[in-house]
């Protein structure tokens, strides 16, 4: 059997312990399994493996069974602080540092271990708190959005997952109701609460312990209603989530969260037969598809880029654009040419003012989608666009396709057509040359300040999530002994 430094360091004290017990000297207890102290002392420090023979004989030596022998935990509380000290100093992170280990000895006090521990465990807070940067962060975004893209945005697993639990809920057809979100949490053994208090760092709090979800009473600006919350805090018992040690983990849990909350809102089963009805028919429309499944006209178009391409075999491109230009969120398989910084990062980048993502600002009907075709440097695509409205300002949701595609869309005989160069800078980002010669030196403009780019991403247990708060907040609702309230 092979094994692992830290599983070497904890057989280690095991046998110390058990040794101990017995009030055996290391060349006692040698000679009863037949080989030298020194070896068995190599044996008890971790630096020497040992065969299972010589592991049987030692467990039968110290009259204990071999599965007692080999148990992970530490045998009492000083020997857990010795093992976590080993793990702490094989870490990279403080061999990086060129320090010698220091190794404990029989006189060192408990206290001057926990002084030390604590060190350790400041120094790898820091050193993650360092690296949950906005530029870690980006490349972090970058690397997800191109894997996803690889898998063209498609998790089959989680689709599998989500089918079962809506059925084992009893729903069959049409939106899934509050009720049976409520009996999938049920299924799990949680009762969904809705309380005024959370703190304003969550969205959703679970109780393990008492196994509750607690939720707001009403839905939050941005279209994240109540059934989606309450689905995505049971994604992470569902998909065994563990706390993300790293923020790309923390951005990979919150995307699978959202998968499978959507996945439930609109099943796969039911999406692809009424997707390939609109498709067939040649009258797809994410408006239709949105009040179908009663979801949010974003909700609607990211779940759209789950199953258009595994399941009715095009490609196409989603964006949502903030009211100023800025991209908030996007993916594309069909190589429309999205704006990037140097990293490859899309976020906060400027979209073309020419194109249907922006237009759709002008447009005088709001209620109804905004279709246009572009023609760009990759090839001419055709875009549906909604606008919509939040706490934060406008925003505008895109799903397009390349023109091959756009006949399959209801919205496809539009006249509206628009020319894009960019990324060229001459097409819609530069100034024309009369305008500049003008104006040159005689204006100054005032930028406006995001403040959020000067801070690092708080990284903590879960990062952006105040841990005091929702302490707080559950040690009060446990003693409350009214869960309602």
């Amino acid at each position: 059997m092979k094994q692992r430094g830290s599983d070497l360091t904890t057989l280690g004290h095991r046998i110390r312990h058990f040794r101990g017990e017995r009030g055996l000297t290391l060349d006692q207890l040698g000679e009863r399994v037949g080989i030298a102290g020194s070896q068995l002392s190599l044996i008890e420090n971790g630096k020497r493996e040992a065969r299972v023979g010589t592991l049987q004989a030692i467990a039968g030596a110290l009259e204990v069974d071999l599965t007692t022998l080999l148990a992970t935990e530490a045998p009492n509380t000083r020997a857990a602080l010795e093992i976590e000290l080993a793990k702490a100093q094989r870490n990279p992170l403080y061999v990086s540092l060129g320090l010698p280990a220091v190794k404990p000895t029989r006189g060192t006090p408990d206290e001057t271990l926990e002084a030390m521990l604590g060190l350790h465990r400041e120094l790898a807070r820091r050193a993650s708190e360092a690296i949950a940067t906005p530029e870690e962060a980006r490349r972090a975004n970058t690397e997800l959005r191109e894997r996803m893209r690889e898998k063209q945005n498609h998790l089959p697993e989680i689709e599998r997952l989500a089918e079962e639990r809506v059925r084992a809920a009893g729903h069959r057809v049409g939106a899934l109701t509050h009720r049976e979100v409520s009996v999938m949490a049920e299924q799990l053994g949680f009762q969904l609460i809705y309380v005024n208090d959370l703190p304003d760092s969550t969205r959703s709090i679970t109780d393990i312990a008492n196994g509750r979800i607690y939720l707001p009473p009403a839905s939050i600006p941005g279209g994240h209603g109540l059934r989606s919350m309450a689905l995505q805090a049971m994604a992470h018992r569902i998909l065994g989530h563990e706390r993300p040690a790293s923020y790309a983990e923390f951005l990979q849990q919150r995307l699978e969260i959202n998968y499978f909350a959507a996945c439930c809102l609109m099943p796969q089963e039911a999406s692809v037969a009424f997707l390939s009805a609109a498709k067939k028919e040649k009258r797809l429309a994410i408006e239709d598809f949105r009040d179908a499944f009663g979801v949010t006209h974003e909700a609607a178009a990211l779940r759209f880029t789950n199953l258009g391409t595994v399941h009715l075999d095009m490609t196409m491109h989603f964006l949502r654009v903030n009211g100023d230009g800025a991209l908030l969120k996007g993916y594309e398989n069909d190589d429309i040419p999205l704006p990037t910084d140097v990293t490859g990062s899309i976020e906060g980048q400027w979209v073309c003012k020419k194109w249907s993502a922006r237009n759709a600002f002008t447009h005088t009907n709001r209620t109804t989608e905004f279709y246009q075709y572009t023609d760009t440097p990759a090839g001419t695509y055709w875009c549906a666009t909604q606008t919509g409205r939040s706490d934060d300002g406008e925003y505008s949701i895109t799903l397009g396709v390349p023109f091959s595609e756009a006949k399959w869309f209801r919205g496809r005989e539009t006249t509206v057509r628009a020319v894009s160069t960019c990324p060229d800078e001459s097409c819609c980002r530069r100034a024309p040359a009369e305008l500049a010669g003008r104006w040159a030196g005689q204006a100054w403009p005032s930028a406006r300040l995001h403040a959020q780019i000067l801070s690092p991403l708080p990284s903590g247990t879960f990062p952006g999530v105040d841990d005091g708060a929702v302490y707080s907040f559950l040690e009060a609702h446990a003693a409350s002994g009214d869960p309602l309230q």
